[in-house]
């Protein structure tokens, strides 16, 4: 069943379409053709690549040995609308650097150290000296360029000969130009870091004899800082205002629970000593103690021992006496005499040195000590809740509140009145502006990069959509319709016309010529209004 309807179906649609005036298969086959080619077209445009910057301002050596690479990755690439810029599919870009930058590219077109691993036998001193200048300069250049708001980079190096004969040596100079991204800047840390980043890499070169200029030739390092001349130092300037921003955030953090967020300001003033000083003291204690440990002990003994004769028989007693001696020093006399048989005189002495307490104490003070603090506290009034006609009433603190407030404060800034720390808090009221915090400035949804991202894949899509469904409701549906429909005159038959005309045809395929014919005369004589019809639209048709 199934064969025979598919049978019957496409002689129908090819004698519809046979039955077409040549303008109307015309008109059908470019409209037909169109179709096809918007449906592609639109698709094409949905499967379109977006391309993204890989590099730009590169040199003609970096550009042919990035696309050379890029030909052997089979990655799509094309240029700018200058040739300024080499752009890749977005999806790649990341992907692309890395694989690039592991090939080394792009060098920029500086030349560093690797100028040295091709130096010629038998090159002049005066060459390699210049050839290790370029290199140096190179190098400083890439290392100055690798910096995120630096695009590019070029340092030019001063160096003088030296010379053992002179007495007055010139010092080497350096200048570096730096070109920077669109719509960034370099701050003040950033370029004291260029200039010594270059001082230190050559000898004898001082950061004061560093210059750095921007692409448009403004000097952007300062070989003085005026606030150095004035004897100020940046740094000290700068931890002042830490010192004074943390104690004030302390204290508001610390009163914003108790009074809420937003209902106290606070503002203090440090004084800070930055002067470094050194002391060193040295004590000794009066009367050390007995048991004090002995340092050193001396003892001298002198005397003399001369007893005389006491009369004891025998013979020495008969010997003449011996010649008088006197001592030296003669201590004074005690007696008129001395008794025979006593010792002369003795004298001893004793010395004894103990160790002293010594105190040596060294004491060097720290820069940026507070020396005095001097702290404002301004509290809201307390706000009621608002009342039936929506006013909120504001009220003072009380006493014990505002003890208890002071009290705080005291305690957060570390209050010491020995050095002089000075206290105000006061109670008034704020004015809504003040009150109320800064809103946070948020993008609108309609400006979000992401938002706006999703809404352009969203409209395309949309829009392959829209477009499909207006191509088979408007052209292609109608088209298929016209061809597939049935002869008028058939319709005009009615279906039991219709039905056996169908059967027929089928059976008119595999049938002779003569059957042929015949079976056109007995279809005439049983039913001739089907084939007047079918006459008069062959005769339309041909006269069209």
């Amino acid at each position: 069943m199934a064969s025979a309807e598919q049978a019957t179906t496409i002689p129908l649609s090819l004698q519809a379409f046979n039955r077409l005036s040549m303008s109307q298969k015309l008109g059908a086959m470019v409209v037909v053709a169109l179709s096809v080619a918007l449906l592609a077209g639109t698709w094409l445009w949905s499967r379109s690549i977006d391309y993204s910057v890989l590099f730009s301002n590169v040199s003609d050596r970096d550009g042919g040995d990035i696309i050379a690479s890029l030909q052997q990755m089979n990655v799509p690439y094309k240029f700018s609308e200058h040739g300024s810029a080499i752009l890749v599919p977005a999806t790649q870009v990341h992907e692309t650097r890395l694989k690039l930058a592991s090939q080394g590219l792009p060098k920029g077109g500086l030349v560093g150290f690797e100028v040295l691993d091709n130096q010629k036998l038998g090159a002049s001193q005066f060459l390699e000296q210049v050839n290790y200048q370029r290199a140096l300069e190179g190098e400083l250049a890439r290392t100055v360029q690798s910096l995120a708001a630096v695009r590019g980079a070029r340092v030019h190096l001063a160096i003088p000969k030296q010379s053992a004969f002179v007495s007055d040596e010139q010092k080497p100079t350096a200048s570096v130009l730096v070109y920077l991204q669109p719509g960034r800047t370099l701050d003040p840390s950033q370029i004291s870091g260029i200039v010594h980043l270059v001082s230190s890499a050559v000898p004898q070169l001082a950061p004061e004899n560093v210059s750095v200029i921007d692409g448009n030739g403004n000097l952007i390092s300062q070989s003085r800082d005026p606030l150095r001349d004035a004897g100020l130092d940046p740094s000290q300037l700068k931890y002042e205002h830490e010192v004074e921003a943390g104690y004030a955030k302390r204290i508001e953090t610390i009163l914003e629970p108790f009074v809420g967020t937003g209902n106290v300001r606070a503002q203090v003033t440090a004084d800070l000593d930055f002067s470094q000083t050194e002391q060193m003291a040295e004590s000794y204690q009066p009367n050390p103690a007995p048991n004090t440990a002995i340092r050193s002990e001396q003892t001298s003994e002198t005397g003399r021992v001369s007893p005389g004769a006491t009369g004891v028989p025998g013979a020495l007693s008969n010997q003449p006496p011996v010649p008088a001696t006197a001592p030296l020093t003669t201590p004074p006399a005690t007696g008129t005499g001395q008794p025979g048989g006593q010792a002369g005189n003795f004298n001893k002495n004793a010395t004894i040195n103990y160790e002293l307490d010594k105190t040596i104490k060294h004491t060097k003070g720290v820069p940026g000590s507070i020396k005095r603090l001097s702290v404002a506290v301004v509290v809201n009034y307390k706000n009621s809740p608002p009342d039936r006609n929506g006013k909120i009433k504001s009220t003072p603190l009380s006493a014990a509140e505002m003890k208890q407030i002071n009290d705080l404060v005291h305690e957060a800034m570390g209050y010491s009145k020995e050095r002089g720390d000075t206290v105000n808090v006061v109670n008034t009221s704020f004015t809504p502006s003040t009150a109320e915090k800064e809103a946070i400035p948020q993008i609108p949804l309609w400006k979000d990069p992401e938002i706006l991202a999703m809404a352009q894949e969203g409209i395309k899509y949309l829009l392959l959509g829209i477009v499909a469904l207006l191509l088979w409701s408007r052209v292609v549906k109608p088209l298929l319709g016209n061809l597939l429909q049935p002869p008028v005159a058939l319709e005009a038959a009615g279906p039991a016309a219709l039905v056996a005309t169908e059967d027929r045809e089928t059976q008119i395929q595999h049938m002779a010529y003569d059957a042929k014919l015949a079976s056109v005369r007995d279809l005439a004589k049983t039913d001739p209004k089907a084939v007047a019809n079918v006459i008069k639209e062959w005769s339309g048709a041909s006269n069209e």
